[in-house]
């Protein structure tokens, strides 16, 4: 669950995939750090509050990596089933792994939905067992819920992260939309009427009910000065923003549900041979036409890739006006998508957003049109 477009940091790369976090992120960090040393551990630790401090630390971090974990399961199933992924971002109140493409099928859109809630069952099961094993003079269970004991360091910690895994388990299964619950909900409407898009909406509208519920429990803690107030306040109103989001998606999912690629595209782009040189490319493409980009094809026209204007240029800058365009194109740039894909297959393309642009080929590779930002605008306004 997280907002589309934010700043964010990189913090390692596990399998191959970005671990990025945003602003946001840090917030969070410092105020779990924060609440959990001043108010949570020094009342059921034995020792000093440096060692609630530690155990602090230990928890927030052991937080974020539970949630690391479970988005790693999202994206890793999404990997075994051919869909890329462009990184995985920790944010406010969870994280989200970034698809290149959406699921397919509803069986794609279960696999991947449920993937994330697998990994944090398990994770639930290891720090309960851990805690059973764990010598404490008390039963598990008991020394974390009574007043009356405190504990070993050890198993405050794991006690903390069974306690927050288990509370991501039963808040995500929720069937409401944008949680887990909702995709897992949403790919069985989907599976049963054949129609993603009213699945889409129903669950968004399952979301929407969800937010106003968190919305009112944040309210009545206010009133009670709770701490996590104004945090509840936030989730709502994210929660409503991305089901209300869903809702919209569905309403024009069934608009344009009969609309392809090809139906909208230009089927005449202009097109920079493989073979031309960067400096022939400037003259005769980028100053002529004033545009930021062009599609690079072979001589049967085959999409090779793009080549930006601000590369030739550094290219040229660098001493190597004689080089190719198909040396200078732009690496890992997600644009290709079939002619015959359905128009709301663009929506949520990663290219459409770093581009303006999906570049539509047939089975063979063969360039056939270019769909613009402008054009999906277009067909996405209501007619009359």
């Amino acid at each position: 669950m997280a907002p589309r477009q934010r700043q964010n940091f990189q913090l390692a790369r596990v399998f191959g995939i970005r671990i990025g976090v945003g602003v946001s992120w840090f917030f969070v960090l410092f105020f779990l750090i924060y609440w959990l040393g001043h108010q949570y551990f020094p009342t059921i630790l034995e020792g000093s509050e440096t060692t609630a401090y530690l155990v602090a630390v230990a928890a927030a971090f052991g937080y974020f990596l539970s949630l690391i974990l479970h988005e790693l399961g999202h994206a890793l199933v999404a990997r075994r089933l051919g869909i890329g992924i462009a990184g995985i971002d920790l944010w406010f109140f969870g994280g989200l792994s970034k698809m290149r493409r959406e699921p397919a099928t509803p069986g794609e859109e279960f696999k991947i939905a449920a993937a994330g809630p697998a990994v944090t069952a398990l994770l639930l099961a290891l720090c309960a067992g851990i805690g059973v094993a764990l010598p404490s003079g008390h039963p598990f269970t008991e020394s974390l819920t009574s007043g009356r004991f405190t504990t070993t360091p050890a198993l405050a910690l794991v006690g903390w992260l069974a306690f927050v895994n288990a509370v991501l388990l039963i808040f995500n299964v929720l069937p409401a939309f944008p949680l887990d619950g909702g995709r897992i909900a949403r790919a069985v409407i989907w599976r049963a009427t054949g129609d993603r898009n009213r699945a889409t909406g129903w669950t968004g509208r399952a979301g929407q009910v969800l937010a106003l519920l968190v919305g009112i429990a944040g309210l009545l803690d206010v009133q009670h000065s709770g701490s996590f107030s104004l945090l509840t306040l936030f989730l709502a109103f994210f929660l409503y923003q991305a089901a209300s989001a869903a809702v919209v998606q569905g309403t024009i999912g069934r608009r344009i549900a009969n609309i392809r690629v090809a139906d909208i595209m230009d089927r005449e782009p202009v097109t920079i041979p493989a073979d031309v040189t960067l400096l022939d490319a400037q003259e005769h493409y980028f100053l002529r036409y004033h545009w930021p980009w062009f599609v690079v094809v072979d001589p049967a026209r085959h999409f090779l890739g793009v080549v930006r204007q601000q590369r030739v240029e550094s290219e040229i800058a660098a001493g190597r006006p004689a080089l190719e365009v198909v040396e200078a194109l732009e690496p890992d740039l997600p644009v290709r998508i079939g002619e015959e894909a359905p128009l709301e297959s663009v929506l949520g393309a990663e290219g459409l957003g770093r581009l303006g642009a999906m570049v539509a080929v047939d089975a063979d590779g063969v360039l056939k049109g270019v769909v613009t930002l402008a054009q999906v605008r277009r067909a996405l306004a209501p007619s009359g």
